[in-house]
C-alpha cells in the first residue's frame, strides 16, 4: 500500500478509567488495533492517517469528506435506536456518506447498529434483553469466510441490542445463536461487525466489573462472561480484514 489512507474514527463514547488512562479514548483503542493489524499484514503504520472525532461531547463537528477516505464508528453504551440530537446527526452523516461511493464505512458494535439503522433496518433490544458478553463464537457465511480468511471467529462481545435483519443490498457475513446479524458487507463501501475486535482482556475485565457493580450484570451473567475473558480471540484478524477492505 503506497498511498496513505485517511481514517476518521468517530468516537461514540468515553472509555472507563483504566482504559482511558492507557489509550486516551476509543480512538486510541482503535489506533492500537489498526497498528497491530498493519504490522501483521506488513503495512507501514505511517500509511494510516488516523484522526479522532468526539461525536457525543464535541461541538457537532464532523470531518469533511474531501479530507478522509473512510470513517470508523466505535462502540458505545448508548442506544443506536434513540433519537438524541447527536445520534440523529450521526445517522444522517452516515446516510450522507452512503449516498456517495468513495469514502468507505466501518462499524463496530454500536457503529454496526448505527449503519444498520442508516440503511433502514430495525435496531432494538434483543428479545428478553439477553447479553452477549466476553469472548463469543461467531459463525461465518461463505462470504464471511472469504473476507476473514477463517471458518469461524471468536470475538469479544458487549451488547444486548441488535440489528434485526440485513438491509437490502447488504451481504451477510456472520451470525450467532443470540444475534443473527453479526456482520454486514457492501463491497468497497461498508463492512461491520457486532463484536469488538478492539477490545483486550483488561478492557473487558474493567467493563465486566463495572457493570457488575452497577447491577447491569447479575452474578450469573458476570461469572459466565468472566470465565471466557481469557479465551483466544480474533480481534487483530478482524482488524486485518478492515485494512484489506480499505486497501482494495
Amino acid at each position: 500500500m503506497a498511498r496513505r489512507i485517511r481514517i476518521a474514527i468517530l468516537e461514540c463514547d468515553t472509555p472507563l478509567t483504566q482504559t482511558r488512562e492507557k489509550y486516551g479514548g476509543y480512538g486510541g483503542v482503535f489506533t492500537a488495533l489498526l497498528h497491530s493489524a498493519a504490522d501483521a499484514i506488513h503495512v507501514p503504520r505511517e500509511n494510516l492517517d488516523i484522526s479522532k472525532w468526539d461525536v457525543v461531547n464535541g461541538a457537532g463537528e464532523y470531518p469533511a469528506l474531501d479530507d478522509i477516505d473512510a470513517i470508523l464508528i466505535t462502540g458505545s453504551r448508548f442506544n443506536a435506536f434513540d433519537n438524541d440530537p447527536w445520534v440523529v446527526r450521526l445517522v444522517e452523516f452516515v446516510q450522507m456518506i452512503l449516498s456517495q461511493d468513495r469514502v468507505r464505512v466501518i462499524g463496530v458494535c454500536y457503529g454496526h447498529q448505527i449503519i444498520g439503522r442508516a440503511l433502514g433496518a430495525k435496531v432494538a433490544r434483543s428479545e428478553g434483553g439477553a447479553w452477549e458478553a466476553s469472548v463469543c463464537d461467531v459463525h461465518l457465511t461463505p462470504r464471511g469466510k472469504e473476507l476473514f480468511r477463517k471458518d469461524a471467529l471468536s470475538i469479544f462481545q458487549m451488547h444486548k441490542d441488535l440489528v434485526y435483519y440485513y438491509p437490502q443490498g447488504v451481504e451477510e457475513l456472520a451470525w450467532s445463536d443470540k444475534c443473527k446479524v453479526q456482520g454486514m458487507y457492501i463491497p468497497k463501501r461498508v463492512i461491520t461487525v457486532q463484536g469488538h475486535p478492539e477490545f483486550t482482556e483488561p478492557i473487558v475485565r474493567e467493563l465486566l466489573e463495572t457493570r457488575r457493580q452497577q447491577n447491569i450484570f447479575d452474578e450469573e451473567t458476570y461469572q459466565d462472561a468472566l470465565a471466557r475473558v481469557v479465551k483466544p480471540q480474533d480481534g487483530v484478524l478482524v482488524g486485518e480484514t478492515f485494512l484489506r477492505f480499505l486497501i482494495e
